[in-house]
């Protein structure tokens, strides 16, 4: 740049052998420091970076969403029942899949005493299956109903199973006091008791019966002491008489 028989001025950079050594040094350090410092801040960044990616993947895409529903431990009902219980959409981020709302689901079917639900991964709902097991069948009209150890009646069948106890009952379930004292009763069975008996009825709390085999009665009276009354009836058992009374298991009566 001239101005008017001035001088011409023009910048240059200087040789790098120019600078003192000692700059140059001073320079590198302070360049080093600075990465040093943003370099912490980078990987943090990259890393979040990394994890929104990863989940949103996750949780918001289809391309970690249930392809299958798998499941396990089924008899009385059948898979298709348990995959419509569980109400599943396919491709729903298996992530995002509430396992205890498909449980609840589950267990609501009548004959699922209870469920496991679990992932498995990359695309699957495992759903595994335990079903009520019956404890004695109650006549209802011209079928029976199967209860369970907590009385619950899960399943209608035309016939009494042959391995089955009938219970006579007018209400059977789980918060029938009648349910109840049959199930007491049902529970506390000796071996050979268990293996005569054809029914229990109870048309009252503390009027319990057993029918046995061969045509002999066993009056039981109510729920109380089962166990000490279940060792007296099959002791008595070895004894005539068709018709017995341990409903006060220390004052027996056999005739």
């Amino acid at each position: 740049m001239s101005d008017g028989g001035g001088r011409n001025w023009r910048l240059v950079r200087a040789d790098t052998d120019a600078v003192p050594p000692s700059v140059r040094r001073f320079m590198a350090r302070a360049r080093r420091r600075r990465l040093r410092a943003v370099l912490p801040w980078a990987v943090a960044l990259g890393v979040a970076v990394v994890l929104g990616a990863l989940g949103w993947t996750v949780y918001a895409t289809s391309v970690l969403g249930v392809r299958d529903v798998e499941v396990v431990g089924t008899e009385l009902v059948t898979p298709q029942q348990v995959e419509d219980a569980a109400a599943v959409r396919m491709n729903e981020p298996l992530a995002r899949v509430d396992l205890d709302a498909v449980r609840a689901r589950v267990q609501a079917l009548p004959a699922v005493e209870r469920a496991i639900v679990s992932r498995g991964w990359p695309s699957t709902l495992k759903v595994q299956v335990v079903e009520r097991t019956p404890v004695a069948a109650v006549p209802v009209g011209e079928a029976f109903a199967l209860i369970d150890a907590e009385g619950v009646p899960y399943r209608t069948v035309a016939q009494a199973p042959e391995d089955l106890p009938v219970a006579k009952l007018a209400e059977p379930g789980p918060a029938d006091i009648e349910t109840r004292a049959a199930l007491v009763v049902l529970g506390s069975l000796t071996d050979e008791l268990r293996e005569q008996l054809i029914s229990v009825s109870v048309p009252a709390p503390a009027q319990v019966t057993l029918k046995l085999r061969m045509g002999r009665t066993i009056v039981w009276g109510d729920d109380t002491q089962s166990e000490s009354k279940a060792q007296v009836a099959t002791v008595l058992l070895k004894r005539d008489g068709d018709w017995i009374d341990v409903s006060a298991p220390t004052v027996v009566t056999i005739r």
